[in-house]
């Protein structure tokens, strides 16, 4: 039972390329489903982790990883895909490419900082994750254009402010 948590933190890795051939295939509506299904066992991972006292340094890498997958390959798939603009595809891998440079460069540098994530990241990933269900949604003809564009924006505005912010917290920690 302790082990439930990480297996559901599995699954939802192992979802991943199914979800990328479902958005690259078109099947938006099989895609939002999968979408749903993962949010459910992201939600539930958590909360039985905590319930089961299983919490585990498995867990704690295999939770975000999971979540990181999911969105970036999301927002890759549906940028090659023409579903999104690249540039935002862009702004958002290469906010999180620029955050594991960094963390690379500092361990190298043997002047390691803590980067745990900030209120502003977590505003950013959960932004991400609406946007990309809402336009899941909207091609699968259940949302409309005017909330993706809102939140493509809102994304956008986020995730730019969530880099700068951790680049100030890194720059101004102590090595």
């Amino acid at each position: 039972m302790k082990q439930l948590p990480n297996l559901l933190s599995a699954a939802r890795l192992a979802l991943a390329p199914y979800l990328f051939f479902l958005l690259w295939r078109r099947d938006y509506a099989l895609a939002l489903a999968v979408c749903v299904v993962a949010g459910v066992t992201d939600g539930l991972d958590g909360l039985l982790a905590r319930k089961l006292g299983a919490n585990s340094r498995l867990g704690a890498y295999l939770d975000p990883i999971a979540d990181k997958v999911l969105l970036s390959g999301a927002f890759l798939t549906l940028a090659l895909d023409g579903a999104i603009e690249l540039w935002l595809a862009a702004v958002v891998l290469g906010r999180d490419a620029l955050i594991l440079l960094a963390a690379g460069a500092f361990a190298l540098a043997k002047s390691a900082r803590d980067f745990p994530p900030s209120f502003w990241g977590k505003a950013s990933t959960a932004a991400q994750i609406v946007f990309i269900v809402a336009l899941i949604s909207h091609l699968a003809g259940l949302a409309d254009l005017w909330l993706v564009t809102l939140l493509k924006w809102l994304v956008a505005a986020l995730t730019v402010w969530s880099g700068l912010d951790y680049a100030r917290r890194a720059l101004s920690q102590k090595p």
